[in-house]
């Protein structure tokens, strides 16, 4: 079954506050095979509001509505709700007299406005509400012909959650067929995604009934792979057939099929092979430690790193030769090198790792331009350095080449 999510409120529409709560519904519709084919933010205009339930109605099956179930005057989610399904509002008295002895709980008068709250679309059912003034409606209907199920929930997550999962989980479970969505994920670091389309197109679209999504960010791509059948073992079956597929085709590119960070599998390779790593970082300013250390236990092989900005840290914590700096410059293969043995060295560990470059969005010249880097491995066997170019503002080239660095490292140690 398809569903819609919408989310009401003007402030959604400002840079500065976002909806969440949707992330927690299409999880919860997952689970019991429901597909959210849309999701739409409304501003708090009647019209609009109107206008977008109407077309929820029109193209999906089930449609949530959170937030605009307050007392104000831009709280307009039940009247929009029941313009589009041409129904009356209702005064209801249980509720009136809640509202009344939760202001009275409170020690304090009940303004007149609040009373909008106990407004009732005809035919809804009233969903309790107990960390909230504003009560939740279901409604199970006919629109042009077809059913649907319309539910209406409190915006602030505290309230919209618990009442989603007490209240409209069940009613759910009972009202629609029973269905199942397997979901694999895969995770490939520092191909092109035009490159990673290209060699998985031609496999993923021999497989019409499972959804396959690409999203690049920053030398990352994440494939997601989704199926929906009547049972959970032929669903997964499906899934599995399919990424078994596309990972022979990612080769060394694939680096997880169980969507764990790149981070995690490097220190899941350094466990494995009793071996620890030590960073020397210049304009990455220790990102790629702090990626590190952000997972729990990576103490265990992760010795330490060094933000070695200025060239006379260079020199006092990898041991880089001032003449080395003043012959190539900071940003070269002999420094990158120099960094990565240096840091090794230093720190008595297995690997070491030496990262130097310009992220702008100045600094750069004609034969160093910004976005000019050089990320270095070493062990004790073999030093290897890697030149890249990446485009974009400051912060963007600098994640890149995070990215770049853990990937060399997880692929010396494969």
């Amino acid at each position: 079954m398809k569903s819609e999510i919408i989310a009401v409120g003007s402030e959604m529409l400002t840079p500065y506050r976002q909806d969440t709560n949707s992330l927690f519904l299409t999880e919860k519709l997952n689970e019991l095979g429901v597909t959210v084919n849309f999701k739409t933010i409304v501003g708090d205009r009647r019209k609009d509001l109107v206008n977008a339930i109407r077309g929820a109605l029109g193209r999906t099956d089930i449609v949530l509505i959170m937030g605009g179930l307050g007392p104000t005057e831009d709280d307009l989610t039940r009247e929009a709700a029941a313009d589009a399904l041409s129904l009356t509002l209702k005064r209801d008295a249980p509720l009136v007299a809640a509202l009344h002895a939760r202001a009275a709980s409170w020690r304090m008068t009940m303004p007149e406005n609040n009373l909008k709250q106990a407004d009732v679309i005809e035919g809804a059912t009233v969903l309790t509400n107990p960390n909230g003034s504003a009560p939740g409606q279901w409604l199970d209907v006919t629109f042009e012909g077809y059913r649907k199920i319309l539910a209406l929930l409190p915006g602030p997550p505290s309230e919209c959650k618990p009442l989603f999962e007490t209240e409209c989980l069940p009613r759910l479970r009972a009202a629609i067929p029973q269905r199942f969505i397997a979901k694999r994920t895969l995770k490939a670091a520092m191909i092109p995604e035009s490159q990673a389309d290209k060699l998985l197109a031609p496999i993923y679209q021999t497989y019409p009934d499972v959804e396959t999504t690409i999203l690049a960010h920053n030398g990352d791509i994440q494939l997601t792979l989704l199926c929906s059948k009547n049972n959970m073992e032929e669903a997964q079956q499906r899934v599995d057939e399919l990424a078994s597929r596309m990972e022979e085709a990612l080769e060394d590119w694939l680096y997880s099929s169980d969507e764990e960070s790149l981070e995690q599998i490097v220190l899941y390779y350094l466990g494995l092979r009793q071996a620890t790593l030590a960073t020397a970082e210049s304009c990455t300013g220790g990102l790629v430690a702090q990626r590190i250390t952000g997972i729990p236990g990576s103490s265990r092989s992760f010795v330490g790193g060094a933000v070695v900005y200025s060239n006379e840290l260079k020199t006092a914590f990898a041991g880089v030769a001032p003449e080395l700096i003043e012959k190539h410059g900071a940003v070269s293969e002999e420094v990158a090198r120099a960094l990565a043995e240096g840091i090794r060295a230093r720190t008595g560990a297995t690997i070491g790792l030496g990262v130097t470059g310009i992220a702008g969005p100045t600094g750069g010249t004609d034969d160093k331009p910004v976005g000019l880097v050089y990320i270095a491995v070493s062990d004790a066997q073999l030093t290897d350095v890697i030149k890249r170019n990446f485009r974009g503002p400051r912060q963007r080239v600098r994640e890149w080449t995070a990215q770049q660095a853990l990937d060399l490292v997880r692929r010396r140690l494969m």
